[in-house]
């Protein structure tokens, strides 16, 4: 199916006044808001294979950039130069899909796109191992860990060679994976067993597994690391766990399992919050970290998944698959200020300064 156009056409034509207006002539033509200098939101669509570029200020689609198949986790390299992009072959199955009856996967399609901001293109494709879906950046920078969902593993890539150091087995379909503060630590979900593996690069090993629920996909961890907050779809709630103890310690009732399903979880700038995107509960949630429970709730569009902050932790900004559109939410009044279109499904967003 070929993507549409999605950079907004010039407004043109002049429209005549009404009778109200005392000279009777026609408007002026509507100027087209000129490109401003602040934060881009860039927007992964995997049905449609491209990246929506936006402008923060004007919310104006500046670029739909192709990337591949399947485009779906996107992080940043810490300088902020470059843009890492998850690519996949392997053909969109729900939960309850017979992969069986699905095309093979196009294995060529996998890999890691490097996406230079300041050019605005994909420069480079690393691979990634089968089916890469998610993954997170080493604090240097130098090396990108990722889920490989096809093979029940997570592989460590080098970025300056291009290669895989090494690959872990683990439990069926990982997909989140998210580094702690300190950087000793990665943390990867297995939505099928329904926990978390605990990985220590330095040893090799894997030195944990902490059960926290039906369907795992999403980490955020406190600044100091003490906790982690991870989402269990299919039971409706975020769980909490204490990271030295290697143990789930709480569970966060968001809303009615199946109706309201937690997907993305990130933290606010203080990290006094906790958002949480729900899928098909067409909302974000926000939770005080201090109680642990949810104080407020924003409805954002249809199945919201990836969500970001803006650089200032003002605006939110929710990737909404059926909707083709991105929402604007005002964390200080809680609501949308503006929808943007995107390509076909997005599913992962991040902004980042000019």
């Amino acid at each position: 199916m070929r993507p549409l156009s999605l950079v907004p056409l010039a407004m043109s034509l002049s429209f005549l006044v009404s009778g109200c207006s005392s000279a009777n002539k026609p408007a002026q033509p509507v100027a087209e808001q000129p490109e401003s200098n602040g934060p881009r939101i860039y927007v992964t669509n995997e049905v449609s294979g491209d990246l929506t570029v936006i402008d923060s200020v004007t919310y104006k689609v500046l670029a739909t950039v192709p990337l591949g198949k399947r485009p779906r986790g996107i992080h940043a390299s810490p300088d902020h130069k470059t843009l890492y992009i998850a690519l996949s072959g392997s053909p969109i199955a729900g939960p309850d899909v017979d992969e069986s009856t699905l095309p093979p996967p196009d294995r060529s399609a996998d890999g890691i796109g490097v996406f230079d901001v300041k050019q605005n293109k994909v420069i480079r494709i690393l691979h990634g191992g089968p089916d890469p879906e998610n993954f997170d950046v080493s604090k240097d920078g130098k090396q990108l860990f990722i889920s490989n969902e096809d093979t029940s593993a997570v592989s460590i890539l080098d970025v300056a060679s291009g290669t895989i150091l090494k690959s872990f087995q683990m439990g069926a379909q990982p997909e989140g994976v998210k580094i702690t503060p300190d950087g000793k630590f990665v943390y990867i979900t297995s939505e099928e067993k329904g926990n978390v593996a605990v990985l220590d690069p330095e040893a090799g090993k894997i030195v944990a597994t902490i059960a926290v629920g039906h369907r795992p996909r999403s980490i955020a961890f406190l600044p100091d690391g003490s906790r982690a907050y991870i989402n269990a779809e299919n039971d409706g709630t975020v769980v909490v766990v204490d990271t030295k103890k290697h143990k789930m310690i709480k569970t966060i009732s968001i809303g009615k399992p199946g109706i309201i399903k937690p997907m993305g979880v990130l933290l606010s700038l203080d990290a006094s919050k906790l958002y949480v995107s729900t899928g098909r509960g067409h909302q974000v949630f926000t939770i005080n970290t201090a109680t642990d429970t949810v104080i407020g709730s924003v409805e954002v569009g249809q199945r919201p998944w990836g969500i970001a902050l803006s650089p200032n932790g003002k605006t939110l900004y929710s990737a909404n698959g059926p909707s083709n559109d991105i929402s604007a939410v005002d964390l200080t009044t809680n609501t949308v200020t503006h929808k943007i279109p995107a390509g076909k499904s997005p599913w992962g967003v991040i902004s980042l300064e000019k």
